[in-house]
């Protein structure tokens, strides 16, 4: 949750009877990134009516990626579900969700099959990532597939051995595999408030992608490269073959001129893609956690409840 006030209380609403109904234990863990509002004050009103509320308050806004990481860390549960508390996620899906974990399956993908709440450019736009994204990685990613999923403990516990900084989620779990069912859903718009995700923001978010991901960036130069210096042999023969031919040389400053400004772009593009892996490098080897946590509620006695709502009692944070 990060400035959620208003989708706070509906989210509860609707996630709270789909849990009594599971006839089975379950924790609620609330990941505050560093919001600037009153989203904690809200959270901790609602754990004091609910102690199987608990919450994770981190000390600044770390990203998305990084929230979802701590959530899932300090999770105990033998199967977990992240979720967003704006409700384009339909907590109803959870039942299904079990049901195929109960099943045998340890991942059950959540898959979009319809996106109303999004524009048209940005429903294109993701699915061109995602295409994309599937032809460079060296592994499958699912399209349209986003961190509403389950997984099993022995998948969480396989994510948490990936010690990473650079958190491209939907990557991690899809490198981790496991065997995966899916379920599909239409994703309803925004309970309330507005999209954090602007175009610059999913632009970096496609670039982290692909450079934590795939390598082919870095090698496709190589080709580049060779296409590069074949051509010029080329342009050369053709120049020696003109002057031996006619006896005059070619004028050639526009092409001389086009031809610099062409292999300066080439050369500044592949040292701007170097610099994004050595950028990524430089993050990986200072060794930073990957958050803080300014404060935590309900982790001192775990507060679980059943579906018939008999509480064990936890001592506050």
């Amino acid at each position: 949750m990060y400035n959620e006030v208003p989708n706070i209380a509906p989210f509860f609403a609707r996630l709270i009877p789909v849990l009594d109904r599971l006839a089975t234990t379950y924790e609620i863990i609330c990941v505050d990134d560093g919001s600037s509002d009153r989203t904690l004050d809200v959270i901790l009103d609602v754990r004091k009516n609910n102690p199987a509320v608990k919450v994770v308050s981190l000390s600044r806004n770390f990203g998305k990626d990084v929230a979802l990481t701590a959530g899932i860390e300090h999770a105990t549960g033998a199967a977990m579900i992240p979720i967003d508390c704006d409700l384009q996620d339909p907590p109803e899906l959870i039942e299904q969700m079990l049901q195929k974990w109960r099943e045998g399956y340890e991942v059950v993908l959540a898959t979009r099959q319809a996106r109303p709440g999004d524009t048209p450019l940005k429903r294109t736009t993701a699915k061109l990532f995602y295409r994309v994204f599937r032809k460079m990685a060296d592994f499958p990613i699912p399209p349209d597939t986003g961190d509403f999923r389950l997984m099993d403990r022995r998948v969480a516990k396989a994510l948490g051995t990936l010690s990473e900084r650079g958190r491209f989620m939907k990557g991690l779990f899809a490198w981790l595999g496991f065997s995966q069912t899916t379920i599909l859903y239409e994703r309803e718009p925004r309970y309330a408030g507005s999209s954090r995700w602007n175009y610059w923001k999913l632009w970096n978010f496609a670039i982290d992608g692909v450079t934590s991901f795939s390598s082919f960036p870095l090698k496709v130069w190589s080709y580049v490269g060779l296409a590069i210096s074949l051509l010029a042999f080329l342009y050369a023969t053709f120049l020696i073959f003109f002057r031996i031919i006619r006896g005059i040389d070619v004028p050639g400053y526009a092409s001389l001129m086009v031809t610099v400004l062409f292999l300066g772009g080439v050369q500044l593009i592949s040292l701007g893609i170097i610099g994004e892996y050595l950028a990524r490098v430089y993050i990986e080897v200072k060794g930073r956690p990957l958050y803080i946590v300014r404060g935590s509620y309900g982790f001192e006695v775990d507060a679980i409840v059943d579906g018939s709502r008999n509480i064990q009692p936890d001592g506050a944070g």
